[in-house]
């Protein structure tokens, strides 16, 4: 796949943009703005490649030009629906390139954009759309459209248009408010030539305090809030991203040599900073996964050189690599245990060293890179990654041990959707495995004496919830500083290490507190292993609800000549039972008796978003599991 090819297309047909490029350029200034950095690229750079997208195994390319004529046109189609400065416009899709110039077009007429998950269930659309109050709604198909024709229509009461995507499937719906994405810019080609000024006029008002975004919670505790994001935040957030040379091994912030692979929901606060944010701050390629499921293929084919990722990617990826050792030749299973048991040594003398080699490690290391660790590297995909990082949740230190001892530095952040993702990070040769790093200079970060709790105070704090001023009261201490509800501790006075939620805290029958995230991503460092939830609160001892890696467990039991037929079916094999005992066993004694597992037991079906298991970013819901499992959790006391 060529890096930077000259030309671009959309739809298939190239494009040539050069008036309204002209014309917003030199428009008078208001705020920084994504809109306005989008803008600022096009004229520096018009024929360099911003986005990629895969479509029928082709690989469509869209140069700054085309993206910011797609944006100004989007712009103008959403003033021609009325959509006035401060309304909500929400993108209900997959990641996918209108995703990112639908967002953009909203901030440039200073709307502001809502994202809502792809595998949102009806009634959370529904909650969405009501909450916000949303005025246009973007969809990707008629799956999508039929949610939004679920809701009671008084919910849905300020809506006045559902622009559709995809086309397939809409021949016999019969609703005004509808409109094909065609027809969409059609009608913004046709504002544009009639009011040619009118986005360039509204870009010259933004403020800095214009609220850009609403970026809602995953809901683990409750209904989920509209967190505002202003264009001040979104700013601070992109400086970090330019200014922390020193987070990048080779102190190289992002620039247009570089690639990424965009597959988390552009909806959350992680993704939209390390795509969209990224990428206007430093100017990479986008490269869109055709889907989640594709994201290892994706990887391979993309080959990123900066990657972002949640933990049970990291997990899965983990995983990988002990089904291509069980795929293996006789031959190359031997050099790959080889590998990885070198691998395990590197990994460990590179952790108490701060993630820089010792002089034994980096002789290993050049040793086995080109027998073993290459082939690995260039099979996960980041065979040129430069920067790697996990955040978003906790992540078990044994996963991110094991991709140091092969080569790829993965460096551990944290954030929340309320501090625009700006607290804290690990730098480079400053590694301090199972914390989050340090705070970023210039940002404010304290933890309570009394409670434990991290808070925050910088430019990136959030402007609070939208229309839940008591909610917003809540997230601030009396002296302004953002309550972001994690217990932490300071390790060596420079590193933070995260305890768990405060919500989450397991206090026993015998008053001892125990942090159940712990114990969970250590059970998760396994393969074998994909969900862990501690029980305990309350109770003489504590007990797990364990889910499996269903691709790695089936390759084991294939192996082993244990037939079985369905996910439910594999967890009741006594070997597999069997099998997650052992790390079970392995996990207690990596932690004291009162904190050691007692029992557990295998969850019977996959755990899923739409049954209320997991949130949208796929944590667990841990009062909908004890309702849902109740009766297995009852069994083990």
């Amino acid at each position: 796949m060529p890096r930077h090819a000259r030309e671009s297309h959309f739809g298939g047909s190239a494009l040539t943009v050069t008036e309204p490029l002209v014309r917003a350029s030199s428009a008078a200034a208001g705020a920084t703005t994504i809109a306005s950095m989008a803008r600022d690229w096009a004229a520096r750079s018009p024929r360099q490649v911003a986005l990629r997208e895969k479509d029928l195994g082709i690989w469509k390319e869209y140069d700054w030009a085309t993206t910011w004529d797609l944006i100004e046109t989007s712009a103008h189609a959403l003033l021609s629906l009325g959509v006035e400065p401060g309304d909500r416009v929400t993108i209900h899709a997959e990641d996918r390139p209108e995703w990112i110039l639908l967002d953009i077009a909203t901030v440039a007429i200073r709307a502001t954009t809502v994202g809502i998950y792809p595998t949102n269930p009806a009634a959370e659309v529904d909650y969405t759309l009501f909450d916000s109050g949303s005025v246009v709604h973007i969809v990707d198909d008629q799956e999508q459209v039929d949610k939004v024709l679920e809701i009671d229509p008084a919910h849905t009461r300020d809506l006045r248009a559902i622009v559709y995507l995809e086309p397939r499937g809409f021949a016999e719906l019969d609703d005004d408010r509808l409109l094909f994405w065609d027809q969409f810019l059609e009608s913004g080609r046709q504002h544009r030539d009639a009011n040619p000024g009118a986005v360039a006029g509204r870009m010259s008002e933004a403020q800095d305090d214009d609220i850009m975004t609403l970026v809602y919670t995953s809901g683990t505790t409750g209904p989920p809030k509209g967190a505002m994001l202003t264009n001040a935040n979104s700013k601070y957030a992109m400086q970090k991203i330019i200014e922390e040379q020193e987070a990048y091994p080779d102190n190289t912030p992002p620039n247009p040599k570089d690639e990424i692979l965009t597959y988390l929901p552009l909806c959350h606060v992680a993704e939209r900073i390390f795509s969209t944010w990224t990428l206007l701050a430093g100017g990479p390629t986008l490269n869109f996964a055709e889907s989640i499921g594709t994201v290892t293929a994706d990887l391979r084919e993309v080959q990123p050189t900066l990657f972002f990722a949640v933990p049970r990617i990291w997990e899965r990826l983990h995983a990988s690599v002990q089904i291509r050792r069980n795929d293996a030749s006789r031959f190359k299973k031997l050099w790959l245990n080889q590998g990885l048991k070198a691998a395990a040594t590197i990994g460990k003398a590179k952790v108490a060293n701060g993630g820089k080699h010792t002089a034994a490690s980096r002789v290993l290391h050049w040793i086995f890179y080109p027998l073993v660790f290459r082939a690995l590297q260039e099979r996960i995909g980041l065979q040129h990654c430069r920067r790697a990082a996990s955040g978003a949740a906790p992540i078990s230190p044994e996963v991110l041990e094991f991709f140091m001892g092969i080569g790829i530095e993965v460096f551990e952040l944290y954030g929340m959707t309320e501090n625009t993702a700006v607290a804290t990070v690990n730098y480079p040769g400053r590694v301090k495995l199972g914390t989050v790093g340090e705070p970023y200079p210039g940002t404010g970060l304290r933890i309570d004496d009394a409670t434990g709790e991290i808070q925050c105070n910088h430019p990136g704090v959030f402007a609070g919830y939208w229309q839940k001023p008591e909610k917003t009261a809540e997230a601030f201490t009396d002296d302004g500083w953002l309550r972001t509800g994690d217990v932490g501790e300071w390790v060596d006075g420079t590193h933070v290490k995260i305890v768990d939620r405060m919500k989450d805290i397991i206090i026993t029958s015998g008053g001892k507190n125990i942090s159940p995230s712990e114990i969970e991503n250590t059970l998760k460092a396994s393969p074998y292993i994909k969900e862990a939830m501690v029980v305990g609160d309350g109770r003489k001892y504590l007990t797990a609800l364990i889910a499996i890696e269903m691709d790695v467990v089936g390759d084991w039991a294939l192996r082993k000549n244990i037939p079985y037929t369905t996910y439910r079916d594999l967890t009741e094999k006594p070997e597999v039972v069997e099998l997650v005992k052992d790390v079970v066993d392995e996990c207690n004694t990596k932690f004291a008796r009162v904190e050691g597992l007692k029992r557990f037991s295998l969850i019977p079906k996959e755990l899923d978003h739409e049954d209320g298991e997991l949130t949208a970013t796929q944590k667990l819901k841990r009062s909908a599991m004890l309702d849902h499992f109740g009766e297995i959790v009852e069994a083990m006391y």
